[in-house]
């Protein structure tokens, strides 16, 4: 009986060539978007599950209480990890410290500054489950000289030799023996590293000792038995313990909870978690809707083409009913020659998919495991094929299976209005998807240019950062400095602990007016230079001033927010004092700066208070002013080798920089270009099938309509208002659908754009335009025909 049914589908695939043509192209654009969306997907919620007691390895954070809202901090003090293990030895089986750094590595005449530098306690390949090509996990970072590269990385200083054994230069002051090489760490690891060394050397500093220097990750590894939510309760206790006394001398406080290693990478609600990876659940669900939406609309050519052309086989069905052949049969066998279709399209889309997963994983960013030898993606293509067989085969089936021999065989079988409106409520829905993908791209498209083009209160345009992340650099940034701003294509220069966009200090400070309040505010550490260099707008007060002795030390800027918090307009605000909690000095508010967005604007401006404490400088800010940037970056490259002869110049652009704020969003603006463009064509190419269709069945009618006088216009007209009406339906009924998912979207940003009327409009003309033009051409061709030869047709 198979080899019946695929006798019988392969001579209706000869038959009806170009409509088997466009069934299998919807079907594999359709399943190839699956299928790179399923990639994704499943690559996303992989990530961290390789670790080997992954389900019960947590990262210990701190939660801190900032004027009434809870925020998760990653950092926590290195002693923590010690004493955490000491006090709940029956809870904690191990704990590992990881501190991210970066440091100058030396071989022969080979040097890198390397960015993904973890000095990390010894047990950290038993902690994790990093493979390790050589070495051994428990002993490859037990020598305190020790260093551990990933493959790459190795290769990058040794070539084909043998690493095992050689040694490096440390940041030109120690040497490092190779005891073991890393594979390079798997894309779906929130943690990177291409270099480990041990903590050892750095145990007895008073940075790893004191437990109120937060900068280290801390993870635990809990007993099986143990809930994490009844450990999380004994830690204030734990915290009162240690730091009790210094948070009440401080006036604030912070709690420790346990966050799920499995949970990290989706966990965006910490502002200060950037030196790990994350990603977006919400962007994973964004991306599995619109793969079902592309496979829906996929479906629903084959069944409007399918149903449109029941009455050609209608004559096939009364033959073998009249054989003897019961319904079922026939259900099946059209259920059948669908799987067949579908079996084909996903055959053509892996194959599609190999040509172009080069260009995918390229639009990634990263390399997808290899999945060939993956079984979930063909366990993932035989439900596409059985899904898209059964939803999309059995309408077809079910109609016409239950013809009637006799009018079948008479040929005056008609499919009625119920069968017409089948297919235009299809339409409708089609279109209504594809319009709404429009309605989505046009929307995030116009949110990215304001993103991109609004005034953000600083000058971003020509302004280089130069990371003050080693201690030559650092020890003459004041001789840099002072020679960068000599150049004439310099228009400023500024030292500062972060730039906007970057990382920003937060601290608890006192304020006149607010006896015994705690005010948690975000502080920026900067030379008098600051304001300038960024373009700030003083409001109130002045900027720091050389002429002012007591700047250095006692005066301090805040911003518009700021001076709201504190109860005042920006001119009360002016000679008011402030001080960090715990400290006695106070400083002086002299200025009050417009609001800037320090952060991306998917958060409010916060206040910020700007200090001229000399303590805490990480970068250079080098405001340009020229037209030829290259010779000046030449230049001050020049001066940064006078200055660190022995590290590699690096810089960024201040507005590339914050433009990464944004990469996410700016990938969704692109993937949903994409997949709305193949969703319009794939709903176009069934439009297409059934205005073919249409002028076929239709041929001696417009045979009769030309003799009669009627001309193409006419006739154009006639084909293209029955299948334009359900189009122009689903645009309307996508347009408020699409404005609402899109005002939800927009409240991911404190900042947005409006949502213009005008917007909708030009979203549904490009689509009902394109839907138009589909039409129009195959009704223009149907027009053209010589009448003669139209009434020749049996049609």
């Amino acid at each position: 009986m198979l080899r019946n049914y695929l006798l019988l589908a392969i001579k209706n695939c000869r038959k009806q060539k170009m409509f088997s043509v466009i069934n299998v192209l919807g079907l594999t654009v359709g399943i190839v978007c699956c299928l790179m969306i399923f990639l994704f997907i499943m690559n996303e919620f992989s990530y961290d599950r390789f670790h080997k007691n992954g389900e019960h390895i947590y990262r210990v954070m701190r939660r801190s209480h900032m004027n009434g809202d809870l925020r998760n901090i990653p950092y926590l003090a290195p002693p923590y990890a010690k004493a955490l293990k000491n006090d709940y030895p029956d809870a904690i089986q191990q704990a590992v410290r990881i501190f991210p750094d970066n440091d100058l590595v030396t071989y022969n005449n080979i040097s890198f500054n390397e960015k993904k530098v973890f000095l990390a306690d010894n047990n950290f390949f038993q902690f994790f489950s990093f493979r390790l090509l050589k070495g051994n996990p428990a002993t490859v970072l037990k020598d305190p000289n020790s260093i551990v590269m990933t493959a790459s990385t190795a290769k990058k200083y040794f070539g084909k030799e043998d690493p095992i054994g050689k040694v490096i230069s440390f940041n030109k002051k120690t040497q490092r023996t190779v005891t073991g090489i890393a594979e390079d760490v798997p894309a779906n690891s929130h943690l990177e590293f291409d270099i480990v060394v041990p903590t050892a050397n750095w145990e007895n500093t008073p940075f790893f000792n004191q437990w109120t220097n937060n900068g280290v990750f801390v993870y635990v590894q809990l007993n099986p038995a143990v809930q994490p939510t009844h450990l999380m309760k004994l830690f204030p206790a734990f915290m009162e313990r240690y730091l009790g006394e210094w948070y009440r001398k401080m006036g604030f406080k912070n709690d420790l909870i346990l966050q799920p290693l499995h949970g990290i990478y989706f966990d965006t609600d910490s502002p200060f978690d950037h030196e790990v990876k994350h990603g977006s659940k919400k962007m994973v669900y964004i991306f599995m809707s619109i793969a079902i939406l592309i496979l829906v609309i996929a479906c629903i050519n084959f069944m409007n083409l399918s149903t449109a052309r029941a009455t050609d086989r209608s004559k096939e069905v009364g033959v073998r009913k009249v054989m003897g052949a019961v319904r079922t049969q026939l259900a099946w066998q059209f259920i059948f020659e669908s799987l067949l279709f579908a079996t084909v399209a996903a055959i053509s889309a892996l194959l599609l998919l190999q040509l172009i997963m080069p260009a995918y994983t390229g639009f990634l960013g990263y390399t997808l495991p290899a999945y060939w030898t993956n079984p979930w993606i063909y366990v993932f293509t035989v439900g596409v094929i059985l899904v898209i067989g059964l939803l999309a085969g059995s309408y077809p089936a079910l109609m016409l299976s239950s013809f009637s021999p006799i009018e079948s065989l008479k040929g005056k079988l008609k499919t009625g209005k119920q069968g017409t409106f089948f297919r235009e409520a299809l339409v409708v829905f089609q279109f209504g998807i594809s319009v709404l993908l429009t309605v989505c791209v046009a929307v995030v498209m116009k949110q990215m240019h304001f993103v991109r083009n609004t005034d953000l209160g600083f000058s971003k345009e020509q302004s280089m950062i130069v990371r003050l992340d080693n201690g030559a650099i650092w020890d003459k940034k004041i001789q840099f400095k002072t020679q960068a701003q000599a150049d004439p294509a310099v228009a400023a220069v500024s030292l500062m602990s972060g730039e906007p966009g970057g990382f920003h200090d937060n601290y608890s400070f006192e304020a006149e007016g607010h006896p015994g309040e705690k005010l948690m505010f975000n502080t920026e550490f900067a030379d008098f230079e600051y304001v300038k260099t960024l373009g700030l707008k003083i409001i109130a007060g002045r900027d720091f001033s050389p002429a002012f002795i007591t700047d250095s030390t006692s005066a301090v800027l805040i911003n518009r927010t700021a001076a709201v918090q504190l109860g005042y307009t920006p001119q009360q605000a002016v000679g008011k004092w402030i001080n960090v909690t715990g400290v006695k000095e106070r400083r002086t508010i002299v200025g009050v700066v417009e609001d800037y967005h320090f952060t991306s604007l998917k958060t409010e401006i916060a206040p910020l208070v700007i200090s001229t404490q000399k303590d805490d400088r990480r970068l250079v800010l080098i405001r340009l002013n020229t037209d030829n940037i290259p010779a000046a970056v030449a230049r001050i490259k020049k001066l940064y080798d006078v200055a660190a002869p022995d590290y590699p110049f690096a810089f960024d652009f201040l507005d590339e920089r914050f433009n990464k704020l944004y990469k996410a969003e700016i990938k969704q603006e692109s993937l949903l270009s994409i997949f709305s463009i193949i969703a319009i064509g794939i709903a176009c190419l069934g439009l297409f099938g059934l205005a073919s269709y249409t002028a076929i069945k239709r041929t001696k009618e417009i045979g009769v309509r030309k003799v009669l006088g009627s001309s193409v216009e006419n006739i154009v007209l006639l084909l293209s208002k029955d299948l334009l009406k359900p189009v122009l339906l689903g645009t309307v009924i996508a347009i408020p659908v699409g404005f609402f998912v899109m005002q939800n979207w927009l409240q991911n940003f404190a900042y947005r754009t409006t949502i213009h009327w005008w917007l909708f409009l030009v979203a549904a003309t490009v689509a009902v335009f394109i839907a138009l033009l589909t039409v129009s051409v195959q009704a223009i061709n149907a027009a053209l025909v010589n009448p003669v030869k139209s009434l020749r047709t049996d049609q």
